[in-house]
């Protein structure tokens, strides 16, 4: 092949996402702490509009045990949950649909066969993603859904199991935040027996504020023009607020203040019912959630804040409409860290190039029809080297490292795993430790991306411009043959002695590599 067609391979590659014509139907699902939610849009004339919601209370949160597993009650409520909307999903005709789990899932232990069976009545995969990952698609979800203003906004969400902070201007975020406290949480620690008091509220105050001190100071100095408040949390507080004085438009101290009496008047969550914006099935959570508010507004000087319409999900719809469109999230993070990492433009389009034509000629026989096969594969050929900005001694396990633990916006955890699988596995001894911990089928199928990447990165190993000849491939299951033209082999030694060294690292795993020339 050409160097011209290795960079049309890999141009292509690129643009592939973006070819896809956008689903008329787009449909993201929340599994929140407290709350599971659903939202489903219809994509016309350049624009998403909502054409459904759902939002049922799981209280998946309060259900992890102390060893960190998921108990069977709240693993039912979900998974009844899960059902429903997946009915609703068929019946909608949803073409594209995002499942994202986040803090609950992502503390929790031992979750697989639980990810198994909600995949299973869902009928659609779920990506756990990370607090910094949440943050900026509840940034995203705000930002699509307000007015356009100048000047910087702070959004605020407290969930079930975690308060997101993110600080932006525009459609872009600036400064991203996840701490491990939520309504759900901090009310199990203060208000479990549903008990309130003036002494419990400070008390869950301290809490929050000891979460907070870490990140205040970054807050304050990136500054805001505007504080936003999104989801439910935030919205029954805000609704409360207005019930107790009607002339209030927006959250203020004062209002905040009023809330907390409120509280403590009422002296036990069963009583909460004199307000409606606090619904029979917030009330538990309720008071975790104003006392996290309530120090938010102390500790960041917050003088006023609005309630947005958009969240989560919205964001989540609006990261599904970018991959469709050429403004896929982890296209740029993969961009943004080759450059932070240094990598060898030219050498990671050429691995890239070769990997890519390998996978589309194994792709039937080893089925690897999964998009993400073919975007996993590229991303980690252009990531393969960011471990040498550590060390060049063992840089595949730095560059293992630095991908599994980053902050990668637009990637869910899972998808980080694989790569890191992948560029921790692309050189020397074959190391498959850790492939079992990946969500099905990658478990067994990552080993597959694993052998063309290494072949990929083999084969370029002396860095030359100069193109490679045609290889042919077949595969079985566990084999694969490699075939050279004419003296290719013989006039290239070194390669030839890395692939026998390549055919013993693959056998000691009990996979077959040939290698052979065509003869003519």
């Amino acid at each position: 092949m050409s160097p011209a067609a290795l960079v049309r391979v890999a141009a292509e590659a690129r643009k592939s996402p973006a070819a896809r014509p956008v689903p008329d139907v787009l449909a993201a699902v929340d599994l929140g702490s407290n709350s599971f939610h659903m939202v489903v849009a219809r994509y016309s004339h350049g624009q998403l509009t909502i054409i459904d919601r759902l939002r049922e209370m799981v209280r998946l949160a309060s259900g992890v045990e102390e060893n960190g597993r998921i108990d069977k009650e709240a693993a039912a409520r979900a998974l009844a949950c899960l059902e429903r909307f997946g009915q609703r999903l068929r019946d909608m005709h949803a073409n594209s649909v995002r499942v994202v789990g986040t803090n609950t899932l992502r503390v929790a232990r031992r979750k697989q066969a639980f990810l198994e069976r909600a995949r299973e009545a869902l009928g659609h995969p779920i990506e756990i993603i990370s607090g910094m990952e949440e943050a900026r698609l509840i940034y995203s979800g705000v930002a699509h859904t307000m007015p356009s203003q100048p000047g910087k906004r702070l959004v605020v969400d407290i969930g079930g199991g975690s308060t997101e902070l993110a600080i932006g201007e525009g459609l872009a975020p600036l400064e991203l935040e996840s701490l491990r406290m939520g309504c759900v949480s901090i009310s199990e620690r203060f208000f479990k027996d549903g008990r309130i008091s003036a002494k419990r509220l400070g008390r869950a105050r301290v809490a929050a504020r000891l979460e907070l001190e870490p990140v205040q100071a970054a807050i304050r100095r990136r500054g805001w023009e505007r504080a936003v408040g999104s989801s439910g949390t935030v919205r029954a507080i805000g609704e409360a607020v207005r019930e107790l004085d009607p002339q209030a438009g927006t959250i203020k101290p004062e209002g905040l203040q009023r809330v907390l009496n409120y509280l403590i008047d009422a002296g036990h969550t069963r009583e909460l019912g004199g307000l409606q914006a606090i619904t029979e099935d917030r009330r538990a959570v309720f008071p975790g959630g104003a006392a996290i508010l309530a120090e938010v507004f102390e500790v960041l000087g917050i003088e006023e804040m609005r309630i947005a319409e958009g969240a989560m999900r919205e964001g989540l719809l609006y990261d599904m409409l970018g991959r469709f469109t050429d403004e896929d999230a982890r296209e740029r993070t993969v961009h943004a860290m080759q450059q932070r990492y240094h990598v060898d433009l030219a050498q990671a389009e050429r691995v890239e190039a070769t990997a890519l034509e390998f996978l589309a000629q194994v792709r039937h026989a080893w089925r690897l029809e999964d998009p993400l096969a073919d975007l996993a594969l590229q991303w980690a050929a252009r990531l393969h080297e960011t471990g040498l900005d550590v060390s060049h001694s063992g840089y595949h396990r730095h560059g293992a490292y630095l991908l599994e633990n980053a902050d990668m916006p637009g990637f869910a955890r899972e998808e980080q795993r694989l790569l890191a699988r992948l560029v921790g596995s692309h050189r020397r001894k074959l190391a498959l430790a850790g492939l079992e911990d990946l969500l099905p089928p990658w478990d067994h199928t990552a080993v597959r991306l694993i052998v063309l990447l290494r072949l990929a990165v083999l084969l370029h190993r002396g860095r030359s411009p100069t193109a490679l000849p045609n290889i042919e491939l077949s595969a079985t299951p566990n084999s694969l043959v490699l075939r050279f033209p004419g003296r290719w082999l013989k006039e290239h030694p070194l390669t030839t002695a890395d692939l026998h060294q390549e055919i013993d690292y693959l056998k000691s795993h009990g996979f077959r590599l040939r290698v052979f020339s065509s003869r003519g």
